[in-house]
């Protein structure tokens, strides 16, 4: 009973130093409050209101009245790199980095931040000694990676795999699927130079990288092609529809002139239709149209885009199919259906366009790296218009 007694009188007390323990942290947190300066919270309102310029000007009256202020320098050096503003920004982490008395940890974020500035301003060669210099410390991953970026951007594409694997063992997470690219461009770079062993090499390397790389696969029979085994390259273009049917699209020109070659057009007719029938495109239906239009006239090549564009009703598909009609078209009706066209076909241009799935990058060609926001394999084989009759 005793023991009851006393923590009931126990817990008036144990309230009331929760209270005073209350109050302290309030006073304290508004005597912090009172010492920033004041163009502090109208920078921050500022930049919550999305107004950078002022919020920079605030930013640099503060600086002016406390040159020691590292936070208010950081702040502004990242505002002037998002606006574009790459020397200022460079002067500012400068500035911080000549500062005998800043801490280990501040110089390091000044060094990574002057890095990024460099890599914002296209100097390349500095930002890559700056990375380098940050390879064991606390901003080492973020220093891979942008080691990564600046490979890419010069192509270094064997630099890029070493930077690449770099990360993987940091634990930055897997980049197969990049590494397998990478192999693809130096690839690439061998069959311009005509070194089709080489690429094969490569091209191996790549698939060890990531077994269902369908560029990788595209660009071995390239490579067998180049070395005169039509039957072996025609036989590599095929796997690419076991990896991603659509993708057949972007091997189809090449496996019809491979049919052709070897006399046997009408069984490459047949095989693209198949993958007509499996994943419809505007790429596709090009060039089975023309196979068509050359084995069998222009009564079934017409036929082969009417039956596609009931399948897929594109303005894609109809521009495709004014043309086959205007080619037995009567004479009286030949000036009508050549308006229509003309018309149809301007609208076309506008809808031909491969899209990044990442970042929204339109492009007239396929891309297997997008050049808006340099990601990898974001580039669907459709053309923008298919993609939205499709969802």
């Amino acid at each position: 009973m005793e023991l009851e007694l006393w923590w009931l009188l126990g817990i008036p007390v144990f309230f009331g130093l929760g209270w005073v323990a209350a109050r302290v942290d309030i006073r304290q947190l508004v005597s912090e409050s009172r010492t920033l300066p004041r163009g502090y919270f109208k920078g921050l309102n500022f930049l919550l209101n999305e107004q950078p310029d002022k919020a920079i000007d605030a930013f640099i009256e503060i600086v002016r009245m406390d040159p020691e202020s590292a936070d208010m320098h950081f702040a502004l050096g990242n505002l002037f790199r998002r606006r574009g503003e790459t020397e200022r920004a460079i002067r500012v982490h400068q500035n911080l980095l000549a500062r005998p008395d800043l801490p280990v940890e501040q110089k390091e974020h000044a060094q990574y931040e002057l890095g990024m500035d460099y890599l914002k301003a296209g100097l390349l060669d500095r930002a890559e000694e700056t990375f380098n210099a940050m390879l064991h410390g606390q901003y080492a991953v973020q220093a891979r990676k942008a080691l990564l970026e600046i490979f890419q951007r010069e192509k270094e594409w064997q630099r890029a795999i070493e930077a690449a694997l770099a990360l993987q063992e940091a634990g930055a997470g897997s980049r197969q699927k990049e590494i397998a690219q990478f192999y693809c461009e130096l690839a690439q770079d061998a069959l311009v130079h005509l070194h089709p062993q080489d690429a094969l090499v490569l091209l191996e390397k790549s698939l060890q990288a990531d077994r269902v790389n369908v560029r990788a696969t595209m660009l071995i029979g390239d490579a067998q092609l180049a070395q005169g085994d039509v039957e072996a390259a025609l036989l590599t273009w095929r796997r690419v529809e076991q990896i991603s049917v659509p993708h057949t699209a972007l091997v189809a020109q090449r496996m019809m002139d491979g049919y052709s070659k070897v006399g046997r057009a009408q069984e490459g007719v047949n095989l693209l239709k198949s993958y007509l029938e499996q994943a419809s495109s505007i790429d596709l239906i090009e060039v089975v149209y023309k196979a068509v239009l050359e084995l069998d006239g222009v009564g079934a090549a017409k036929q082969l885009v009417v039956d596609e564009l009931r399948r897929t009703p594109t303005l894609l598909g109809l521009d495709k199919l004014l043309e086959a009609r205007l080619m037995d078209a009567p004479v009286s009706v030949v000036s009508e259906l050549s308006m229509v066209k003309n018309l149809v076909h301007g609208y076309t241009q506008k809808l031909a366009r491969y899209q990044c799935s990442h970042c929204g990058f339109k492009a007239r060609q396929f891309y297997w790296q997008c050049p808006g926001c340099s990601r990898w394999e974001t580039y669907p084989p459709r053309r923008t218009e298919e993609l939205n009759v499709m969802n």
